[in-house]
């Protein structure tokens, strides 16, 4: 019986790592990190946050103030603009320093 449970349990593991194998490499996320200058407070990233919603696609905003990082999440099945991004901080009066996300890494304006 012992020995049965045993066969059991590695055909099962390796069921499982083929199952994973199978469904290929992580993706990466679909949310974009923006790094800024001058986030001080709750009150500057509420002024940012405002400016990103305005980007057509975003759905959610997470926010970490003494970090002074942004998570912008797409709704489903969009792809946000890495400039629509960076532009909107500009336009919220601070001023990225680094942009990353599914569709690369920015230290300057991205060109779409």
């Amino acid at each position: 019986m012992t020995k049965f449970l045993g066969a059991l349990l590695v055909v099962f593991a390796l069921a499982t790592l083929w199952s994973a194998q199978a469904q290929g490499p992580a993706k990466s996320p679909a949310y974009t990190v923006i790094t800024v200058e001058k986030m001080h407070c709750d009150g500057c990233a509420k002024r940012i946050a405002n400016k990103l919603y305005e980007v057509d696609g975003v759905e959610k905003i997470q926010v970490d103030v003494e970090k002074k990082l942004l998570w912008v999440h797409p709704q489903a099945g969009k792809q946000l603009s890495p400039r629509g991004l960076w532009e909107a901080v500009e336009k919220s009066n601070d001023r990225p320093i680094q942009l990353q996300g599914p569709r690369g890494t920015f230290t300057k304006k991205p060109q779409s």
